[in-house]
Parts: C-alpha cells; structure tokens; sequence
C-alpha cells in the first residue's frame, strides 16, 4: 500500500480543478459544526446548510464558505498538516479572508501585509503570529493569479557559490525577468506573480516587511565575523489548501521557526549554506577524520548562535526540545477530544539529537486527513526554474525599466510565447458562471476568533 499524500516518497497531488465532491463538503460541514457547538448551530441548520452547498455544487461545479467555515477549516489544515511539529497552536491560527482580492498589484500588497502581520510591529516587532491569508478560491472555468515563489521571503544564490544554492534556478530566472541582486550571501528575492494569460510581475519586498536576525554566539566572539544571518518569519506560499472539497490555490502560511530548521539545515546542509566547515575550522578542530565528530561538534554551536540570536533580539523561536515535548502535548489533547493526529516521523524528528527528543521513541498514524495543505507538480516546477515550467512566459516587471531578451537555456535568444490562461493554471473549464464569495454566515463571529485563540 503506497503512504498517504505528504508522506515520504509519496507521489505529489494532482489538482485539476474538477468539480466539488459533494461528499468530502458535506463531511467537512458536519465535522467543523460538531466541533464548534458554541456558533449554535443545530441539526436542522446544518441540514439546510449541505443542501445549500449541494445545490452550488450542481449549478456551479463548486460551493463558497462561510468565513466561520474558512476560518475553522484552515485551522483544521493546520491541525490535520503531517509534517508540522508545531500543531499545538493551531487554534491560534490568525486567518485572513482575502477572498475578494484579485490583480497582482493587490495581492502582492497584501502578501505583504501578511509579513508585517506575521512579525508584528512597533513595540510588537518580533513576537510572531500563525497567520495565513486566503486568497480566491479555485473555480471551474475560472483562471487564477499565480506566484511562483515557495516561500515568500527566501535568499537568491549564484551561480558563482555566493548566497543559497537552492535558489540558483530561481535566482537566474528572476534575474533574466529584470532583477538585480546586490550579489551578496543574504540578497532577498522578489515576488514573482503572474495574471492568466498575463507576463509575470516582479514586486520586491520593502525593508520593513522582512524582519532578519544576524547571527552572533553567546561565547564565541568570532562568529559575527561569519556574516551569518537568517529572516524570521517562515512562509511558504506553494501549497493548495483544501477545505470541504474546495481549493485555495495561494493561501501563504507562516509560523516561526523552530532553531534546528535553520542551524541543522539552511546554514548547515552541504547544498545548501554548508557553513559546518567554515565553523570547524575556527573552533580548530581535526576535520580529517569523521571518527573525531567535527560536523556534530560545530552543528551544536551553529545552533546554539541560532536560538542565543533569536532570544537576545526578542524575535519568538522555538528550540527542538521543548517543541517535541509540546507536540506530545498536543497528541494527548487530540486523543481526548477523539481526534487522531497523522505524523510524518522523518518530518517530526528533529534533524539534530534526534534520538534525545520524546518524538523520537514512538510511531504514529499515517492518514490523509482534510482540510489539508498539498503541494502538486506544478506549484514545485514554478518556485524551481520558472522557465521550464508550464508557466514560461514573456515578462512585465514593477522594479526595473526596458528588459533584456528573456533567455532559454537551449535558445538564449528565444523569447517563449505567453500561454493561454488554462495552460497557465492546468484549470479545466467545467462551468464558468459566476460564484458568490462568503456565502451566508451559519453562525456569529466571537469577538477575537478571527485573530485566532492566544490560549490554544
């Protein structure tokens, strides 16, 4: 039996935009009303609410939520998220419905609301909240608004070895779009969004939507030098959340970072930041043998500048310890209520003392579970190498002025032609009437639970 979608070598999910299944909304409608019993909504209602949405479905192809049934159910995404050991918060999850926000001017302002939201401001800066945004859901017929990146704030690399190598496709491409980096280790990339059938827009991000942490060490004086630095607000802006059946194609999610993702992989990976040997050398140790534990030894202190870094600026992070403590926290809490927690155990395990954490010592249930976030093939393609993916086009750009001749990698000189608007988005048209947003609300709003449950 192959593992369920999210899961290890799992194959990526493949959305077409058919039509609503009736079933997975009404499943999804019974569960998030049995679940919140304090909206009020009886039995009766939530009757008359299925069939409302089964007679969208057969009109339209697909339903709207309500803002109650978007706001629990991205929280339910969270919460439902295999690979995520943070969980325990997913009912702090602030949601914004941007529903209604459409062009690539207003979503890349909004995108970058959503940084500022996340980081927080003023007095506030660095205390960082869960925060996704929502932005219109996929229609039959209807084509979307696409961003290319994978995370909203991440570093170009070049091709000369400066900056993040996983980037170096992306970074070529944005660059061949118009883009001029200052050929640093920390240059921070431009959204990349793109109308149907529309040339791509680059938007950089303003100084004050990016909050950074340079890097320094508790004891080690030399490690400043290093130049080391990393942003705070995790992003990720390529997975399709789906809800009862329906799917948000860009609905960017943020946390904060828990230490290890950045000093046990950004910074440390061998393609990626690879500083492990650069650190071994000023700690001088015997990096001609593995026996002599060089790479642990430097990965620890990389590590501990991570978090020592973080607190001492007053920007919220979390270290793998207690983060695996407070995951089993949160599998007991789900039991209780009746619910089973799906885990991904190569994703749970923390990539540094593993085997020193509680996470490690046990096995847990792999299911794919909705509302879930799910990345397809072409959302992968887009934040690799633009160029080559079904999404190749000619170029208009926000931040620079006349563009050199768009570049291929077999014909340098070739311009490719913009694609129609179905090939940009893989949309099969099914029904192209109009579809209200919001629907009717089932229940109030309480004060507060849009901006999520601080006591989750």
């Amino acid at each position: 039996m192959s593992p369920a979608p999210g899961y290890r070598d799992a194959p990526l999910t493949q959305f077409h935009n058919e039509p609503t299944d009736p079933v997975e909304a009404e499943d999804f409608l019974r569960r998030l009303y049995a679940e919140q019993p304090k909206l009020g909504v009886d039995a009766r209602l939530v009757a008359a609410r299925v069939e409302q949405v089964r007679e969208q479905i057969d009109a339209l192809g697909t339903y709207a939520h309500t803002r109650v049934e978007l706001i629990y159910g991205a929280r339910m995404a969270w919460r439902n998220s295999s690979r995520c050991i943070g969980r325990l918060y997913w009912n702090s999850l602030v949601v914004r419905d941007l529903r209604g926000v459409t062009g690539v001017d207003a979503t890349a302002e909004q995108l970058v609301q959503h940084l500022e939201i996340a980081a927080g401001q003023g007095k506030n800066r660095g205390r960082l909240r869960p925060v996704i945004s929502i932005f219109p859901q996929a229609v039959p017929g209807r084509p979307r608004t696409v961003l290319w990146n994978e995370q909203l704030i991440r570093y170009a690399g070049y091709r000369d070895g400066i900056g993040d190598p996983l980037y170096a496709d992306f970074t070529e491409a944005v660059t061949e779009l118009g883009w001029r980096g200052k050929h640093s280790a920390f240059d921070i990339l431009p959204l990349v969004l793109q109308e149907p059938g529309q040339e791509p827009h680059l938007f950089e991000l303003p100084e004050q939507a990016v909050l950074e942490v340079p890097l320094t060490h508790p004891e080690l004086a030399w490690f400043a030098e290093l130049g080391l630095r990393w942003h705070a607000v995790p992003a990720i802006s390529n997975m399709r959340l789906t809800i009862g059946g329906v799917h948000y194609p860009l609905a960017p999610f943020s946390g904060w970072y828990m230490g290890t993702e950045i000093g046990a992989r950004n910074l440390a990976d061998a393609d990626r930041y690879d500083q492990l040997p650069a650190i071994a050398a000023r700690l001088g140790l015997d990096t001609t043998r593995e026996s002599s534990l060089w790479r642990d030894r430097a990965l620890v202190e990389l590590n501990r500048a991570v978090l020592w870094s973080f607190e001492r600026a007053g920007v919220k992070i979390a270290d793998h310890h207690t983060e695996s403590r407070h995951f089993l926290t949160h599998i007991a809490k789900e039991e209780k209520a009746g619910r089973t927690v799906p885990a991904d155990w190569s994703w749970i395990v923390p990539p540094l003392s593993g085997g020193a954490t509680p996470v490690f010592h046990r096995y847990y249930a792999e299911a794919d579970q909705r509302p879930n976030f799910y990345l397809d093939e072409n959302a992968k393609d887009l934040s690799r190498c633009p160029f080559h993916a079904s999404a190749s086009v000619a170029v208009a750009t926000s931040v620079t002025g006349a563009l050199p001749a768009q570049r291929t990698r077999d014909h340098p000189a070739v311009r490719p032609a913009a694609p129609a608007a179905d090939e940009t988005t893989h949309e099969v048209p099914v029904v192209a009437e109009s579809l209200a947003l919001g629907g009717p609300d089932a229940g109030p709003l309480r004060k507060g639970w849009l901006r999520g449950n601080r006591k989750a």
